[in-house]
């Protein structure tokens, strides 16, 4: 099987479903995962084209502290997304996935977990639906992404089968260079929160997605969720 209000809803039910967690050695820390600024993204996907999965850990937990996740400083505030939206920029998708999960929790301890999605291309092309399964967690949910074909830009919804109602608001993006990013973002105080989902590293075998979160406007970044996707 990464924003802001669709982002939190899902996070929020995994997290009341997760156990205890177990503390591993530190040999098996997992490594962090830093993000550059959104032109820096673009610029080295052509290197990250065609890199097979990063290693994930079979079932269980894995433990690292969170100052040890993913921080780098990018000096760059986001920028509106660019209207590069198309019918089936989601076509890479469809089918049957296997997942494997890197969450950081609320206690800032790294869980390790499997899932699974079915995805289907809808309206030829400019929707998709994901159903996303974490067996282990008893948690499902939906990925809803719709195609404002006149904007040109993708909004993604997320629905918990908990509620079955659609969180809003969507997450607004489009992909660029074959990275695609869903920026949100909330005031809280002084401070500027800004959560981000990044598709990348896409393959017709694999994919990756990661969920990240700046809490000072975009100059530091800080990764809470990374799913592996490989297909079945």
């Amino acid at each position: 099987m990464s924003v802001g209000a669709v982002a939190h809803s899902a996070l929020a039910s995994i997290h009341e479903l997760q156990e205890t967690p177990m503390t591993l050695p530190q040999t098996q820390l997992p490594s962090a995962t830093r993000h550059p600024a959104p032109h820096e993204l673009q610029r080295r996907h052509l290197l990250q084209l065609g890199a097979g999965l990063a290693a994930a850990g079979s079932g269980g937990c894995a433990m690292a502290s969170a100052s040890s996740a993913g921080r780098q400083d990018q000096g760059d505030s986001p920028k509106p997304p660019s209207p590069t939206g198309r019918p089936g920029d989601f076509d890479f998708l469809r089918g049957e996935w296997r997942i494997q999960n890197r969450q950081l929790d609320k206690h800032g301890v790294w869980q390790q977990f499997e899932g699974e999605a079915t995805v289907y291309a809808i309206l030829a092309g400019i929707g998709s639906v994901e159903e996303l399964r974490i067996p282990s967690r008893q948690f499902s949910g939906m990925g809803l992404r719709l195609l404002d074909v006149e904007r040109k830009l993708w909004a993604d919804h997320w629905v918990n089968a908990r509620s079955g109602v659609l969180t809003p608001p969507p997450a607004w993006g489009s992909f660029v260079d074959g990275v695609g990013i869903w920026d949100s973002q909330e005031q809280d105080g002084d401070s500027l929160i800004i959560d981000r989902g990044i598709w990348d590293q896409i393959t017709p075998q694999s994919c990756r997605w990661t969920q990240t979160r700046s809490r000072d406007g975009g100059r530091s970044w800080q990764d809470n969720w990374v799913m592996h996707w490989q297909r079945r």
